[in-house]
């Protein structure tokens, strides 16, 4: 992995931050190619890609942790990591910082929701006393080996308790050591421009579901001018998606091939994994017997040259 810029870095030099949400390591690679300078590993995305299941705290930290892993690897990018409610108490919260920041975030953020938590604009969420969660941050402050690891602490108390105290917690957050504050389910745009008001310059972050959401969508820019540096979207690279996988099912179900229009080929997928970067690693150092190397010789078969490759 190349060196990543800070979390501080990217925020001062690309504003609104927009932060897809990636699932995988490929969806990571194409964020990349995009040309986003940063990305989020959201929870709501993972957790449907990793099981099928609802973002409903059914998976905890060592499964997240572990596709974390793999999906850091693949992208050079800066990335910004759900972290839950931080999966427990000080310990756990400790944990999760110190395992996050050693596979290579940039940043991690934790709610304040009691368990079981749930998705940020799901109905039916509680959180928990505000000492509580000042004590998960001073113990993320604690736990990562430099301040250049950034800490956003989320709070999800408008749905249950109101704006006054979501912003009042966001706050508190502030003192006990957060570098930034995630106030997830403003319900209007009212909503959104008292909460940005609230905090200064304080670098906020909020999120965004384009549809079935609590937050109405507003375009990055005026979400920038209310205040918040960074805008996430847990959902925008999912339910497309999913779209296209339920279309593509359909056309292979009723026998029609596959659409030029709304897909790669092998070549452009290819380049998308790196394919030339291993052929070149195999061809430089993999001893043979039969001189050229294997890649080279599958793709001679692929693209129809070779007969004698595919029988060898």
């Amino acid at each position: 992995m190349t060196a990543k810029a800070p979390w501080r870095q990217v925020l001062e030099r690309h504003a609104p931050l927009i932060l897809p949400s990636v699932a995988d390591a490929l969806t990571a690679r194409l964020v990349e190619l995009a040309g986003f300078p940063a990305y989020q590993i959201g929870g709501f995305a993972l957790t449907a890609a990793m099981h099928a299941y609802p973002d409903i705290d059914l998976e905890q930290f060592a499964e997240n942790h572990t596709k974390a892993q793999e999906i850091i690897e693949a992208c050079d990018l800066p990335v910004l990591v759900d972290a839950d409610d931080g999966y427990g108490d000080v310990k756990n919260v400790t944990r999760t910082v110190r395992g996050y920041e050693r596979i290579g975030a940039s940043a991690l953020f934790i709610e304040d929701q009691k368990p079981p938590k749930r998705c940020g604009h799901m109905s039916g969420k509680t959180v928990v006393p505000p000492e509580f969660m000042e004590a998960k941050i001073r113990a993320a402050v604690a736990a990562r080996s430099t301040p250049d690891f950034f800490l956003l602490a989320r709070t999800d108390a408008i749905e249950p308790n109101g704006l006054e105290d979501a912003i009042e917690r966001g706050k508190r957050y502030l003192d006990a050591g957060a570098d930034s504050i995630y106030v997830e389910g403003p319900r209007t745009r009212q909503e959104l421009e008292k909460v940005g008001k609230a905090f200064g310059d304080v670098p906020l972050a909020t999120s965004l579901l384009e549809r079935g959401g609590r937050t109405p969508w507003v375009p990055p820019s005026e979400m920038h001018a209310m205040g918040y540096a960074m805008i996430l979207y847990p959902t925008t690279v999912l339910f497309r998606v999913v779209r296209s996988i339920q279309l593509g099912l359909v056309d292979l179900r009723e026998g029609r091939p596959l659409s030029v229009e709304h897909s790669v080929d092998l070549q452009e997928f290819e380049s998308i994994v790196r394919m030339q970067d291993w052929a070149d690693i195999e061809n430089r150092f993999m001893y043979e017997e039969h001189g050229d190397g294997l890649i080279d010789r599958i793709k001679e078969a692929v693209t129809g040259n070779g007969r004698k490759a595919v029988n060898e």
